[in-house]
């Protein structure tokens, strides 16, 4: 089966849609089916590129633009769409030139939702109320086109989608899944990141990923304040993606306006092979999102059986299990209760969730091969 991907950003980029369609696309090429993938091009990284079977194409944008990244693609979005089977896209900017060039191929093309803030937009650090509509107006021409079948990565977005608007649309749930072998906690080494950090028996709560605008970050560097108070002997480590740069920045000033240089370890993006550990080297970790549609850093932690602290809100409390607290979002307060709850042994317990890769990927092969009439499993 021939397999075209258009998506905005893949691998190397940090991101949680980078890690699924990864693996996804990996996974495909790895029962013999030919996948090419059409994204944008990244400083670093080359324009054509073959990694573990899978056929990358990268488009030169202006300043590696993803928004350019909507226009450029559709010239070559449309040749490749050509030897398809069927166009697999996501959310936001590679939707419009896969479903454009599928319905002039007369091919099938599918949609993976990772989430839809909506009306949140608004709510959302940095968003002006031009700027939030402007996003929630993109947001529902993208979601209302008529993709063949939506994807959600959880109910939570499933129903989200249903909610937008959208008419007669299929949707199937499908969860991403999650690398246990890679987050293994007998296989972790916190000691050794702990060491390197220069941390000895302080209480640590951890925040790893991108400070985006839906991640909730500037709560919990507001709450450090309130946690150091309740926890003397704390500290928050924070592996943090340098992009969106403005976000980045945002929580540079706010830890140095608010003093808290002492409180908090900022850590530049590791290796993915080196993140178990550094995870495991965390007391607590914390997801202060504001909107999730499945939370990726939340599952992971549950699987190296880190406590969790995360907000009440999207996908979050379908995802999390084990030791974790619920708290409100947009609360450096209850961000600060829960992290007190933790250290004082009172969070919530309940039995392990567990979210795997090959039933993930085996889903989607299984809707490719409904959708372009082949059987599952047939690569020709």
């Amino acid at each position: 089966m021939n397999v075209l991907f258009v998506l905005e950003h893949y691998h190397p980029f940090i991101g949680g849609a980078e890690v699924l369609f990864r693996h996804i696309c990996e996974g495909l090429a790895a029962k013999g089916n030919n996948v090419t993938v059409l994204t944008t091009l990244l400083p670093g990284t080359d324009e054509y590129q073959t990694l573990n079977n899978v056929k990358i194409i990268r488009i030169r944008t202006p300043q590696a633009s993803r928004y350019w990244f909507t226009f450029l693609a559709i010239p070559l979005a449309i040749r490749l769409a050509a030897q398809a089977d069927i166009i697999h896209t996501t959310t936001y900017n590679g939707a419009f030139p896969a479903w454009f060039a599928a319905r002039l191929r007369g091919k099938k093309c599918i949609i993976t939702v990772l989430e839809i803030i909506g009306k949140h937009w608004k709510g959302m650090a940095g968003m002006g109320t031009i700027k939030a509509g402007l996003h929630q107006f993109l947001e529902r021409i993208i979601v209302g086109l008529p993709f063949d079948l939506y994807c959600a990565i959880s109910n939570y977005t499933a129903e989200c989608i249903k909610q937008s608007g959208v008419k007669n649309a299929v949707i199937n749930v499908i969860y991403p899944g999650i690398d246990y072998q890679l987050f293994d906690p007998a296989k972790a080494n916190g000691r050794e990141v702990r060491s390197k950090l220069g941390i000895g028996d302080e209480f640590v709560y951890m925040y790893y990923g991108r400070p985006g605008i839906s991640k909730g970050v500037e709560y919990l560097v507001e709450a450090v304040p309130l946690i150091s108070q309740k926890i003397k002997n704390s500290k928050l480590v924070m592996v943090l993606a340098h992009e969106p740069s403005d976000g980045y920045q945002n929580v540079q000033k706010a830890i140095s306006s608010s003093k808290i240089h002492d409180n908090v370890i900022l850590v530049d993006p590791v290796q993915r092979n080196q993140l178990p550990s550094y995870i495991a080297a965390a007391d607590c970790v914390v997801v202060p999102s504001l909107s999730e549609g499945f939370g990726f850093s939340a599952a992971e932690a549950c699987a190296m059986e880190r406590p969790i602290v995360a907000s009440d809100v999207a996908s979050l409390p379908e995802v999390v299990s084990g030791k974790y607290m619920l708290v409100e979002a947009k609360s450096p307060q209850a961000i600060a209760l829960g992290v007190e709850a933790v250290y004082n042994n009172k969070s919530k317990l309940t039995e392990k969730k567990l979210f795997k890769w090959p039933e993930c990927v085996q889903a989607y092969e299984r809707i490719y091969a409904r959708l372009s009439g082949m059987k599952e499993g047939d690569t020709k």
